[in-house]
């Protein structure tokens, strides 16, 4: 379909797309409990901003893409995939020496996909890992941001 969008306004559209879908999937997974219309909401959210993300962002956005897929897929019970998306982002971040809160997420979201999937020793694993990455967490709001999110993965 033709557009009368320019190539800037375009790629504009893709990015507030892409942090409003970012945002909005985080904040639903934030809910202790949701509905049915919610969950699916996340699940919709979570997959916009990957799709955004791929036309306009580099491989660090793809990377926090695949951790908000896999903490969305484990938080349904959609383990085996929650496992795939949080392992390929924790390659990507790995390798690039990610900050304090990022390296904290990415074993949070893995101990999240272990524990979906079902893996009892890669959950204990990650679970403890990212518990003393959060701990180390330089700053207080950035701390207080990941805690709000591990609170709701569940322990070992």
């Amino acid at each position: 379909m033709p557009t009368d969008l320019s190539p800037d306004e375009i790629e504009r559209s893709h990015r507030w797309h892409a942090a409003e879908c970012n945002n909005l999937a985080w904040q639903l997974s934030d809910l202790a409990s949701r509905t049915p219309r919610q969950d699916q909401e996340m699940l919709d959210a979570a997959h916009a901003s990957a799709f955004h993300w791929a036309r306009v962002g580099n491989d660090l956005h793809a990377a926090r893409a695949n951790m908000l897929l896999g903490h969305v897929h484990a938080a349904l019970g959609l383990g085996r995939t929650a496992l795939e998306y949080a392992q390929q982002s924790s390659d990507f971040l790995v390798a690039h020496a990610p900050p304090d809160w990022e390296a904290a997420f990415a074993h949070a979201i893995l101990a999240h996909a272990a524990f979906a999937a079902g893996e009892k020793s890669l959950h204990r694993q990650y679970h403890a890992s990212a518990q003393a990455l959060g701990k180390a967490i330089a700053d207080p709001e950035d701390r207080e941001i990941f805690l709000k999110t591990f609170h709701l993965i569940p322990g070992p």
